[in-house]
């Protein structure tokens, strides 16, 4: 078993800050996208480049959602877990979802997100915890002793 320090939870609230900074500047790019009409893809209805699209955002969010999954799982392990599994599982829906020509359809790997935003709650509180911030919310049987 490794023994983390007090003050590893300053690395674990950094790589949130990092999340953070990758949803804002994704947020700004959209945005600037709008307000300049700038078009994402040549043919937006060309299945090779919503398939691209799809591995670019896989692509995009993996180092993030690999750091919060890691850093989560160190004090909420079955959460991180379940949440992970989902995230995977709806990067799976859309990667197949990206074929289909109905557009409602093509959304539904959008619910990763939700899943992202839980590993990233259980990463903040791993990292207040670890600082002594506050106590874990779980009674200590669902813990892991870091």
């Amino acid at each position: 078993m490794v023994t983390l320090s007090k003050e590893y939870g300053c690395v674990v609230l950094t790589g949130c800050a990092s999340f953070v900074l990758v949803k804002y500047l994704s947020h700004k790019v959209c945005k600037a996208r709008k307000e300049y009409n700038v078009e994402k893809h040549s043919d937006d209805t060309d299945i090779l480049n919503r398939i691209q699209k799809n591995h670019r955002q896989t692509n995009e969010t993996i180092a993030p959602f690999l750091f919060l999954l890691s850093t989560g799982g160190l004090q909420h392990p079955r959460l991180a877990s379940a949440l992970g599994m989902f995230w995977i599982g709806s990067r799976v829906v859309s990667a197949h979802a990206c074929c289909i020509e109905d557009a409602a359809k093509q959304q539904r790997g959008k619910l990763g997100e939700v899943a992202l935003f839980g590993l990233f709650l259980c990463s903040l509180d791993t990292g207040k915890v670890l600082l002594g911030w506050k106590r874990p919310y779980f009674p200590r049987r669902f813990l892991v002793q870091v």
